[in-house]
Formats: structure tokens, C-alpha cells, sequence
């Protein structure tokens, strides 16, 4: 498969190229940026030299890289997929978004949290988190990738949404990232001397990621549901864990919650069950697109605590959108994924 990268330059993008790289079925044929046109990806990311020789293009002639493409993956900020998606609406190309531009299924929602209209609204859409909507994914001509705090938490609490198991409406969900999920743009709070050595909260009560978790539990457990999520900056570059808290329904046991998970995730390649009571650790996915996930159940307060973690840059970007693209492709869904995490 022809595959182009546009917006190649972000961390997502670079990660997309080094998983693709190893890819048996896809060709990277386009690469783009538009602050680096011209320039080539290996002197931006020297650890690609001898990899990948090829210059940056600009997405100008969009339609001409859709041409020759038969996926076109999207590594921009908000705002831009749609106006790609209008731009290849006629032609044959499939989009991978890994923003944020089509992850909704209502677009006032985006529009509300996103701050811009939405200019592609009559676009079909699926939601790209590949464990829960796998067969959505097959057939989908938009893809609109999973966000990275969505990936952790949705995958955390959909056994027990499915299940009907909490009650959707308690859900808080604490968090925890690597600065790299906050981009590659230059800012002060995450220059060295600010980050170092510090650990903060921030968008408390506003973070973009949370009507993305509230839509997939809704849609999971059918009932309506509004929550809390907190995200925090931690001092590494990679990973996140998520922390997700909800009150168990009357008459649900451990055993109940233990059967949820093992029904969901059972047989899932890239979700890791580490049982109840374990304590799952960045670490052991760096650099992999495995989710693990453990739960524990505070009897006290009827409260099941579940954490989960991945690796925001694999599984929660170009990892996932490698894996949407084998389901889409119909290649073995592990194809260019299945390699061992990094340690330590």
C-alpha cells in the first residue's frame, strides 16, 4: 500500500515513519511539512538517517499526493484534517486522522470544545480506537485515530461500561503524561528547568480529551454520561497512566468485574490483563503498542480502581494508526506493530 504522512515532522508524524519503516505491506511514497519544505526528515530527525532519504514536500498539491496514495495518514493540528478530507472527498485515498478533527460523531461537540467550526461535516466517520470498533474500522473511508488519554482510559473502563457494571455518571478519571504528548512546539512549561523535577495538574475541568471519553462510554454502555478527567505532566518523555475510579453497581463481586475483562480483552494481542490487584508501570510498554491494565476493588468505599498504560506516541498515536490501517487493510492486525517494549 502507498502510504503519505502529512505533517511529518511532529513526534507522531516521525514515530508514524519509524513503525511504517518496518511495515511488510506499506510504501512511504509522501512526506509534507510546511515549515520544512524542502529540507529532508532525516536532518529534522537524524535518528531516521540512512532510513528514510527523502525531502519534505508541502501539501499544496494535496490532491496530487491523494492521487498517489492509497492511505494518507494525518499528523496536523486541529483544524486541518477537514480541510483535507473536503480536499479528497472524490477520490479513493483513506485518511487516518491522528488530530482531533473527526473523532466526533456530533461536530457541535468539537466545535464546542475545539473553539473552530467544523467545515466537514458531512463526512462519514469512525472512531479509530481499534479493540472496540474494529469492525467499523474495515470499510471506513475517514478514520478518526484515538486520542492518547482516550486510548488509556476508554480501554480502562469499557469492560465495566459494556458490562453495565458501574454507574457511568462517577466516573473520575486521574492522569498522567510524558511531555512529548504535549508536542513538539517550543513552550515554557515544558522547557527543562520548568519540568525537571516537577510534577503539575493542568486544564483541570476543560482538558479536550474529556467529551471524547464521555461519547465512548455513552456509546458502550448506553447510558448518558458525563465525568471528570484530570490530566498532570510528568518529567519523562514518554507514557502515560491512566488512573479511573467509578462506583460499582449493587450486586456487582470481583468476580463479575475480573469475567468483564477477560470477555473484552481476552484474546486482544495488544491488551495486556495484569489481573486484579497488579500494578501496571510506563515502563513496560515504552516504545510498544500494548495497553496494560489492572483493577482493584475498594470494598470500602465500592469503588473499582482500574489502571492502564501505554505509550502515548505508539498506542496512542502512530501505533494506533499503524493498527487501524491493518484492519482497514485487512493485513494481520500486528503487521509493523509486533515488536518487544524497550527496557529499561
Amino acid at each position: 500500500m502507498r502510504v503519505s504522512v502529512l505533517g511529518a515532522t511532529g513526534y507522531a508524524g516521525a514515530e508514524l515513519l519509524r513503525i511504517l519503516y518496518n511495515h511488510p505491506n506499506a510504501e512511504v511514497v509522501h512526506i509534507t511539512s510546511e515549515s520544512h519544505t524542502g529540507e529532508n526528515i532525516c536532518d529534522l530527525y537524524p535518528h531516521l538517517r540512512g532510513l528514510y532519504d527523502m525531502k519534505l514536500e508541502s501539501m499544496k498539491d494535496i490532491e496530487s499526493i491523494g492521487s498517489d496514495s492509497d492511505f494518507v495518514f494525518i499528523g496536523l493540528p486541529h483544524g486541518h484534517a477537514m480541510e483535507v478530507g473536503k480536499a479528497l472527498a472524490d477520490k479513493p485515498v483513506r485518511i487516518i486522522d491522528l488530530g482531533a478533527d473527526y473523532r466526533f460523531a456530533d461536530t457541535s461537540v468539537y466545535e464546542a470544545w475545539y473553539h473552530v467550526p467544523h467545515t466537514h461535516t458531512e463526512a462519514v466517520r469512525v472512531y479509530g480506537l481499534a479493540e472496540l470498533y474494529r469492525e467499523d474500522i474495515r470499510d471506513a473511508k475517514i478514520i478518526g485515530n484515538a486520542g492518547c488519554f482516550t486510548t488509556a482510559s476508554i480501554l480502562a473502563l469499557a469492560p465495566l461500561a459494556k458490562q453495565h457494571l458501574i454507574d457511568v455518571n462517577t466516573i473520575i478519571v486521574d492522569a498522567k503524561s510524558g511531555v512529548s504528548g504535549a508536542g513538539r512546539s517550543a513552550k515554557q512549561p515544558n522547557h527543562f528547568p520548568e519540568l525537571y523535577d516537577n510534577f503539575r495538574a493542568y486544564n483541570v475541568a476543560k482538558h479536550r480529551h474529556t467529551p471524547e471519553i464521555e461519547q465512548a462510554i455513552t456509546d458502550l454502555s448506553g447510558e448518558s454520561t458525563v465525568l471528570n478527567f484530570t490530566p498532570h505532566l510528568v518529567p519523562m518523555s514518554r507514557g502515560i497512566l491512566a488512573t479511573c475510579y467509578a462506583t460499582l453497581k449493587d450486586g456487582v463481586s470481583p468476580e463479575l468485574v475480573d469475567a468483564a475483562f477477560e470477555k473484552l480483552y481476552g484474546k486482544e494481542h495488544f491488551i495486556r490483563l495484569l489481573g486484579r490487584g497488579a500494578y501496571p508501570a510506563t515502563k513496560n510498554v515504552r516504545g510498544s503498542n500494548f495497553c496494560d491494565i489492572a483493577w482493584h476493588i475498594d470494598e470500602r468505599t465500592n469503588r473499582v480502581i482500574v489502571l492502564s498504560v501505554i505509550d502515548n506516541l505508539v498506542k496512542g498515536a502512530a501505533g494506533q494508526a499503524v493498527q487501524n490501517f491493518n484492519i482497514a487493510c485487512g493485513f494481520e492486525e500486528n503487521a509493523g506493530l509486533d515488536f518487544v517494549p524497550m527496557y529499561p
